[in-house]
């Protein structure tokens, strides 16, 4: 009788899908905003889209203490040093959200200044088109990143 009852309660797993899975609900975020995206992206901190639900709530003000950088808005060349910096002073594993049309593709700025694309700068994981992104959007890429980290294998 009290072997089926532990039976009930027990979950088997291999360790890293549990430390996949860990990891994808505790993502904390770095967010890089630079533009009218940031405006936007601020409204997915509000109640009403609650990002506390996915493990992505606070941001973290230092890149050494986060492990997923929001990229929000518009990258120049000069921006595109630091934005660098911050991603090499992440700590290992550290994921990229490029969000806005202007991070994932340079936007509507086709000039000498505006990089064309972060991803010309550093590894991008996930990207959340438009401009600017709608909050439902942004939660999607969340999520989809959340996939990719519990479907990604895991260094113990």
């Amino acid at each position: 009788m009290s072997e089926d009852k532990i039976l009930d309660n027990v979950i088997t797993t291999r360790m890293d899908k549990f430390i996949g899975w860990a990891r994808s609900y505790s993502l904390w975020q770095y967010v890089f905003g630079t533009a009218c995206c940031a405006m936007e992206f601020m409204s997915v901190s509000s109640s009403h889209y609650d990002t506390d639900r996915f493990g992505a709530a606070m941001p973290r003000y230092s890149p050494r203490q986060s492990d997923m950088l929001m990229i929000v808005g518009t990258i120049t060349h000069k921006q595109a040093p630091v934005l660098r910096r911050v991603w090499e002073q992440m700590a290992e594993p550290k994921y990229v959200v490029a969000v806005g049309a202007c991070a994932v593709s340079g936007g509507f700025y086709r000039n000498y200044a505006v990089v064309q694309g972060a991803d010309r700068v550093i590894p991008v994981d996930v990207y959340v088109p438009g401009c600017p992104p709608r909050p439902e959007m942004i939660l999607d890429g969340i999520m989809a990143l959340q996939e990719k980290i519990r479907n990604s294998k895991q260094y113990l």
